[in-house]
């Protein structure tokens, strides 16, 4: 028995991409415009099932593109009308991961980086090379995440 309402249900949701998005590669063509270079779909600490969309490594950042739905963008989040239930927890689920990468991530020294898919992809790029450049330098710098 499958978990989808419908098998057009199941056929939409098994073609979501997982990486190589419109979002991700605007944001990966941004980055790349502005001189930075990063590993992309990259685990950052190999130990840690956890995969980050552009990976910075000598300045251990980590940025990963966040989906307005599967992470629950508080601006741009829809509720779904069916198996309502399911999604609310995915979501949940989804948000408590994160935040469990985000804690692990900054635990060994990593900084991390969360720009929702709806963002504006050369700020968020200008934010991300911000990031890298004071990283690089040893300034100290608290990220803030756009919405």
């Amino acid at each position: 028995m499958s978990w989808a309402s419908t098998e057009a249900t199941r056929a939409s949701m098994r073609s979501n991409k997982g990486r190589d998005t419109k979002p991700e590669l605007a944001l990966r063509r941004a980055a790349h415009a502005l001189g930075l270079r990063y590993r992309v779909a990259y685990r950052p600490i190999k130990t840690v099932r956890r995969t980050a969309d552009l990976v910075f490594t000598k300045a251990r950042v980590a940025v990963f593109m966040d989906g307005c739905f599967w992470h629950g963008c508080p601006e741009h989040h829809t509720v779904a009308v069916t198996n309502a239930t399911f999604w609310a927890e995915k979501v949940r689920r989804t948000r408590e991961r994160d935040a469990e990468t985000d804690r692990l991530l900054e635990e060994a020294g990593w900084l991390v980086v969360r720009i929702w898919e709806h963002e504006n992809s050369a700020r968020a790029a200008e934010r991300v090379a911000e990031v890298v450049a004071a990283r690089r330098s040893g300034f100290p710098l608290q990220v803030t995440t756009g919405v």
